[in-house]
């Protein structure tokens, strides 16, 4: 069966959605998000051609997927309309092609869209890890292992977690990204125990709506930490999450853009994944696909001014591009 190519508008409708409707029947067996927003849910990585998207399961969700002729081809439809054809890609730890490992998934910090602090789940030892990582060499597609964690009890005892992990995980020979909330000093020690890329948070970047949602958190010190970094792993090599959907103007989001491609940053635009668990806490609003698309527009020319390209990200959400649209990649 031939399938078409997943194109930015196609994308960008997906993304702002978010969600599927899927047969247990139909879905690769893979971990569910432990991570950051999306924490507590499971998904489905669908692909057509070279292009993938992530989508929550969700049994009300206004896109279903069904089985299409031929083996592991599925249908995507809205509101049973025939949207695109591809596949289930599997994604045994987190997303395809890397074991991506939430180390712990517990949090002191309280930022209000995030679910993490209230689910305080599992803390992982290295021999958990170790099971993970070998479970996707496993299926012979291992092509990069990335890091993150929630803070157990301080931020300095999560970058020590991840310094103790690297010398069991350079075996596999594979690249390492990291992404935790940063310490003194911390990218240069990642960066010697063999890390090859880094990703600090901002969030968001609008200063107002940080003190109100992260004010536990400082957004200087994160930005000078990644100055930092950048000044350590080089142009390409360092990322920040920079949500969408907290209530910012587009003009805030095209001047924080301008600020982290400046230091050579390269942000990843994150829709806001509303919760359950914190419905109320703080203003959330999926984008719409419009508005995802225009700024993701606006980002490709920023990049391209300083000379940046998503598209050569060896680790992460990057590498993956599932819940993105990516510049260089996706348009």
């Amino acid at each position: 069966m031939q399938s078409n190519p997943i194109t930015p508008e196609l994308k960008a409708f997906l993304i702002s959605i978010g969600s599927v409707s899927v047969a247990s029947s139909l879905i690769p067996r893979a971990r569910g998000s432990t991570a950051g927003p999306g924490a507590g849910t499971g998904s489905v990585f669908f692909r057509a051609g070279e292009k993938r998207v992530r989508l929550s399961v969700n049994k009300d969700s206004p896109i279903s997927i069904q089985r299409a002729e031929g083996v592991g081809n599925v249908v995507l439809f809205y509101e049973g309309k025939e949207l695109i054809r591809g596949k289930l890609e599997p994604a045994p730890a987190h997303c395809p092609e890397q074991a991506f490992i939430t180390l712990c998934e517990r949090c002191i910090f309280d930022c209000k869209y995030c679910p993490v602090p209230k689910l305080q789940g599992h803390v992982k030892s290295e021999e958990e890890v170790l099971s993970i990582v070998d479970e996707v060499l496993n299926t012979g597609n291992l092509k990069a292992i990335s890091l993150t964690s929630g803070v157990e009890t301080s931020v300095e005892g999560e970058v020590e977690r991840v310094l103790k992990l690297l010398p069991a995980l350079k075996k596999y020979n594979v690249p390492i990204g990291v992404s935790v909330y940063p310490t003194a000093g911390c990218s240069r020690k990642f960066y010697e125990a063999g890390v090859s890329e880094v990703k600090y948070n901002v969030e968001t970047m609008d200063s107002e709506i940080f003190k109100k949602v992260c004010g536990d958190l400082t957004l200087d010190y994160i930005l000078d930490k990644l100055k930092e970094a950048v000044d350590i792993f080089g142009k390409n090599r360092v990322f920040s999450n920079f949500i969408i959907g907290l209530g910012e103007s587009d003009a805030s989001v095209q001047k924080g853009i301008e600020t982290l491609a400046k230091m050579g940053v390269i942000p990843v635009l994150r829709p806001v994944n509303p919760h359950p668990l914190r419905v109320g806490d703080c203003f959330t609003e999926r984008p719409s696909p419009e508005r995802l698309l225009r700024l993701a527009k606006i980002e490709a020319e920023i990049l391209e001014k300083y000379e940046l390209n998503p598209g050569i990200a060896m680790t992460m959400c990057l590498k993956c591009t599932g819940c993105d649209l990516v510049p260089f990649v996706d348009l």
